[in-house]
């Protein structure tokens, strides 16, 4: 996380110095950022990662299974933005969005070697709502730093499961950005890291038809998300 942070501020830093050392150029859109509320649509990819804790438990068959998601499948995100400006660099932004992806948990006994699978596709209902803080625009560039919290709600019903995830998490996000200026509207890309914040693994296990499926998470004492998101806005 400190890394993370220490990587934006630093890109953040020197971007300005980049944008400098350019000759003045014609500006589109001038006054744009005049205004206090701006309103646009975002688009975007992005990555799911589960982060597992184990707890070494061997269950009553003598297995001791471990999970991990081995690769990531990059998903698709589409939501709404708008933005409130309290001074001329800071704004609060609330983008509701979709993000729809899949997670592939592989999970391995220890003991034996057996191997199971699981693809879990979500479908989430995420209300991220952060601090921006912009740098001086620059010609037509002007990068910025978000910071701020969402909530997050998967509306995939699963049950029966190896592995059950919880659908409801909270997210801590840090990113960068940059406002591109066109003649017409602004470009908005924009990178962005999610760290959830509560164990999503279900642990009561009602659900099971099959009690002896329960042995592929009992070895498991938390599960925490992860996300990686590279959206454009269009405002």
């Amino acid at each position: 996380m400190r890394k993370i942070l220490k990587f934006l501020l630093l890109a953040v830093s020197l971007t300005p110095c980049l944008l400098y050392s350019q000759s003045e150029k014609l500006r589109n859109l001038p006054y744009i950022d005049q205004r206090r509320i701006h309103f646009g649509f975002m688009l975007g990819v992005h990555t799911q990662d589960i982060e597992f804790v184990h707890n070494g438990i061997v269950s009553e068959d003598g297995s001791q299974w471990v999970a991990e998601i081995p690769g990531f499948s990059p998903g698709f995100a589409v939501g709404l933005v708008g933005d409130y400006a309290f001074t001329e660099n800071l704004s609060l932004r609330l983008t509701p969005s979709m993000y729809f992806g899949s997670k592939y948990i592989k999970m391995v006994d220890l003991n034996t070697g057996e191997k199971e699978n699981q693809d879990i596709k979500s479908n989430y209902l995420m209300v991220p709502l952060s601090l921006k803080y912009a740098a001086r625009r620059v010609n037509n560039y002007r990068p910025y730093l978000i910071a701020g919290a969402s909530a997050g709600l998967d509306l995939s019903k699963r049950k029966d499961t190896p592995i059950l995830l919880k659908r409801f998490d909270t997210y801590i996000e840090v990113g960068l950005g940059c406002d591109l200026y066109l003649p017409f509207f602004k470009l908005i890309p924009e990178l962005k890291f999610s760290f959830g914040m509560l164990d999503i693994l279900q642990h009561n296990r009602d659900d099971l038809r099959d009690k002896t499926m329960i042995r592929y998470s009992e070895g498991i004492s938390k599960a925490t998300s992860r996300m990686v998101v590279l959206s454009f806005y269009f405002e």
